[in-house]
């Protein structure tokens, strides 16, 4: 068990990798590699940064939020994402090899540790790449199926409890639960109201949640993520109400939803998971999905969308988040909840 005060090391390591998931959010959408080039630079003027505009938040307070020519103004997008991060580390350095008795002792502890930090930070990338472009990278989503396979397999290795569930390892039932549930929404709302209901991008999200958190974990992720959504969604859509009438009354689109073929196939392949395959070899994907995986034909640096869309995929990386964060708390209430209805 580690000392109360290492805590913060665990933040300064998210804060670092914070820094890291800057590049992935701007590079990713951009059809960037995020190897190269391998030294960050700035995206207003293009020059590289030396090692002392690259320290984890204390570059962006220093420099006033200003690249180091003095001339470009560096998002707060920046100094948040590695604040946010530094917390998330902190928050389960701090639960999981603190505050747990056995703490560093314990190999399951190290697997949640190491495993829900690698989540946690690929659930950052996800939010706010989603809210700025509103797309999720194939590459963030097949990182967190693996994050949940790679601490299933530990688990196997180690013989631990919990590693198997329903004859299956129980990564693999997670991640067939989080693919089930939205995409059977997707399915559901295509068929009864005859429009695209989910994002595939959130269904491959959903995949990825669940092999990490497991079915009960991601289905109390996927119902916090509803009702924050509602929520928020619901305020959002008030707020503008008024202005979307009046885009409505001046602009007329043809809508044409994703055709029930398309949306089964590509339901089949992202339980077959060739979708993730398909990101080592493009013509797999290509050939399944009908499109390359690293296109940005599509992408636009600023989105035209109506202020009344709500990319899904923040509240489902939000619902997550708090499952990683609350296990405890969720899973009492959720047994509370199944004593009241007499269920055993």
């Amino acid at each position: 068990m580690f000392p109360d005060w290492t805590w913060v090391v665990g933040f300064w390591i998210g804060a670092a990798i914070g820094s890291f998931l800057n590049v992935v959010i701007y590079r990713l959408p951009r059809g960037l590699s995020i190897y190269k080039p391998k030294h960050s630079f700035c995206p207003s003027c293009n020059r590289q940064l030396t090692g002392k505009e690259l320290i984890p938040l204390l570059s962006w307070v220093f420099q006033k939020g200003r690249c180091h020519c003095g001339k470009n103004q560096i998002g707060a997008r920046y100094f948040v994402v590695e604040v946010i991060t530094g917390i998330l580390f902190a928050t389960i350095w701090y639960q999981q090899l603190v505050l747990s008795p056995a703490g560093f002792n314990s190999p399951l502890n190290i697997i949640y540790a190491a495993g829900y930090m690698l989540f946690a930070a690929a659930l950052v990338a996800a939010i706010f790449t989603d809210l700025a472009h509103y797309i999720i990278p194939d590459q963030i989503n097949a990182f967190m199926l693996v994050v949940g396979l790679g601490m299933n397999v530990a688990m196997i290795a180690l013989g631990l409890p919990g590693a198997w569930l329903w004859g299956i390892p129980s990564s693999i039932a997670g991640a067939l639960v989080g693919v089930g549930v939205l995409w059977g929404i997707a399915f559901l709302g295509r068929i009864l109201f005859k429009k695209d209901a989910m994002g595939h991008g959130d269904i491959k999200m959903a995949r990825g949640i669940g092999a990490v958190l497991l079915p009960i974990g991601a289905g109390m992720s996927f119902a916090l993520a509803v009702a924050l959504g509602a929520i928020i969604g619901g305020i959002q859509v008030y707020m503008f109400r008024n202005k979307k009438a009046a885009e409505e009354e001046t602009e007329e689109e043809v809508y044409v939803p994703e055709s029930i073929g398309s949306l089964l196939r590509c339901g089949v392949g992202y339980v077959g998971c060739i979708d993730v395959v398909g990101l080592a070899v493009p013509s797999i994907y290509e050939k399944w999905f009908g499109e390359n995986p690293y296109s940005i034909e599509e992408f636009e640096e600023e989105p035209e969308v109506e202020l009344t869309m709500i990319p899904f995929g923040p509240y489902l990386a939000a619902g997550a988040l708090a499952v990683v964060l609350f296990a405890p708390q969720l899973y009492g209430l959720l047994d509370q909840y199944i004593k009241y209805l007499g269920i055993e």
